[in-house]
């Protein structure tokens, strides 16, 4: 059929199976906003800002696997939506982003809300699209959501110039997909799988290191067979949280800066590392030379430009960590004898043993911990946890119990502040049924808080809960630990009132000072099931422990605080 380029949008989303998209309108995109007034194939939710729009998507996508769409215009709207994009591309998430661009004839000439779009974007893309006729749309939108979900994940940015958005061309969305310089590997090189497990039969002390790329494969349940069937211990990275399962037994826990001890320790003494899908983070290896120093490295990634990209792999496999899992599991019930580990279980064991993870509850005033704990105890498994960026993020990878994938939605490579309300945002439009909560501070909160009018008009009940220290407190900490507690630029003595903020555009707000008040304002907020804004006054200096400080090594951790 010939439709012109902004019908062949809808219909292309529509035919990708979208059911919600996030954005913002503008002049350059008018058009399709035009076709989205006449459709009703999907949903589109207004936020109150271009970036929160694509943090919506990033939350929805991160939820359910699917890709998250978002439509902006051009020039602002555009340069407003790269924080998002960085952080899609950082924690590859599938997403499909359009912009509008002002006509073609005025490409390059510095015309009204004009910005180079595709140059802007390409650093922080998986790949992206400048549309210059309207034929090219439907195969340009299809190849658009096949890079952007295949391979290793990523924001896929099409840029739609006005004119070419009225163009009338032939819509075919039937044609198969030919890109002869893409085509990712699924299936690992059997050899190696066989190599590796080699390896693992051989080492006395081999290590799980789980990363995020699990999540992106839906592999959580062949990740716990794994493990189970080798009878291996795990660590997780941030961006894994509840791969194994709070209370799995070989589960030690998260690792990294703000690891635990006993999962850093693991990691120092391991003769093997057996990473799945994950990329050698700094945040997560400390200092390289002393990173697992004495372990060979087995590394699964479908994207083999991470492979031996930071540590050198000694067994690389090239392909999608749940086949190669799979395959993994077969070979392991014949080759590895999980008894032979038992030795090294009791080490970890008693690395917990040592120092495990905990905090002094001994204030008047509430423990940030502790309110995290405590939301674990009231909701579990019932809620989808999102964070913004900061102390309070690290906490609650340290201390919610999260039992099942994709449970925590949270901004691992960019780290963005303003990301965790409009992200719970695009959660609970994907997840309704679930309780989303984002789990932020005083500091972050105000970056996305216009999202407050998009929650309430679009009737989606996010629970924010604000851990307020009249911080910015993980700089705050930095500047007490390694600025000799020169607190520049980071206390927020003036503060709004949160409560009549929430209550002003529509929602409910809490003031927390007690357990009693805590356990009370959540449950109240759940009841009621309207956007709220629970306000938890909380010890000012408290610090996230244990910590590698940056550049160290992951053994050389700072394990209690130093006020």
């Amino acid at each position: 059929m010939e439709i012109n380029g902004s019908r062949m949008i809808i219909e292309a989303l529509i035919a990708e199976g979208v059911t919600k998209v996030f954005g913002y309108p503008g002049g350059a995109i008018m058009n399709v906003y035009d076709e989205i007034y006449k459709q009703d194939g999907f949903e589109h939710i207004l936020a109150r800002h271009e970036q929160a729009a694509i943090h919506a998507a990033e939350g929805f996508s991160k939820v359910t696997g699917e890709v998250g769409v978002a439509m902006i215009t051009s020039g602002p709207g555009f340069t407003n939506a790269v924080t998002g994009l960085a952080d899609a591309y950082m924690d590859s998430i599938p997403l499909v982003v359009i912009s509008g661009q002002v006509p073609m004839s005025l490409i390059g000439t510095d015309a009204f809300q004009e910005i180079d779009a595709v140059g802007i974007s390409r650093s922080c893309t998986k790949h992206n699209y400048l549309v210059t006729d309207a034929k090219d749309l439907p195969r340009v939108l299809k190849e658009a959501f096949y890079i952007a979900r295949s391979g290793r994940p990523g924001p896929v940015h099409i840029d739609v110039p006005k004119d070419v958005s009225a163009q009338i061309a032939e819509f075919d969305y039937s044609l198969p997909i030919e890109l002869e310089t893409y085509k990712p590997n699924t299936r690992g090189n059997a050899r190696q799988i066989k190599k590796a497990m080699d390896a693992i039969a051989g080492s006395s002390r081999p290590l799980l290191y789980l990363g995020g790329g699990i999540m992106n494969a839906n592999a959580t349940e062949e990740a716990r067979e794994l493990a189970k069937t080798m009878g291996i211990p795990a660590v997780e990275t941030f961006m894994a949280r509840g791969t194994m399962g709070h209370e799995n037994p070989l589960l030690i826990s998260m690792l990294g800066m703000h690891g635990s001890y006993a999962a850093n320790m693991a990691m120092s003494e391991t003769d093997l590392v057996i990473a799945l899908g994950a990329r050698f983070d700094d945040r997560v290896t400390g200092k390289l030379s002393e990173f697992a120093k004495n372990a060979g490295v087995i590394h699964v990634d479908i994207d083999p430009a991470s492979i031996s990209k930071l540590v050198n792999a000694n067994y690389p496999i090239v392909g999608d960590v749940k086949s190669v899992m799979e395959e993994m599991i077969i070979l392991a019930k014949d080759k590895i004898d999980s008894e032979r580990y038992a030795p090294w279980l009791e080490t970890v064991a008693h690395f917990d043993e040592l120092h495990p993870l905990s905090y002094k509850d001994d204030s008047d005033r509430l423990k940030p911990q502790w309110c995290i704990e405590r939301l674990g105890e009231l909701l579990g498994d019932d809620a989808n946890i999102s964070t913004d960026v900061g102390q309070h993020q690290m906490w609650a990878a340290q201390f919610y119990p999260f039992r099942r994938a994709r449970q925590f939605i949270s901004s691992g490579g960019l780290g963005t502040m303003g990301f965790g309300f409009p992200a719970a945002m695009g959660v609970k439009a994907a997840d309704p049924e679930r309780v989303s909560v984002n789990i932020t501070g005083d500091g972050s909160i105000l970056m996305n808080i216009q999202e407050l009018m998009t929650c309430v008009e679009n009737k989606l009940p996010v629970i924010n809960l604000i851990l307020n220290n009249n911080y910015l407190g993980m700089v705050r900490q930095w500047q007490t630990l390694f600025y000799d507690k020169r607190h520049s630029s980071t206390p927020l003595e003036m503060q709004p009132d949160f409560k009549m903020l929430a209550e002003s555009f529509g929602g409910i707000g809490y003031v927390v000072e007690t357990k009693e008040e805590f356990d009370a304002a959540i449950k109240d907020a759940v009841e009621k099931n309207v956007v709220a804004m629970i306000d938890v006054k909380t010890h000012r200096l408290e610090n996230v422990m244990p910590m590698v400080p940056a550049g160290g090594s992951l053994f050389n951790m700072m394990l209690e605080s130093k006020d």
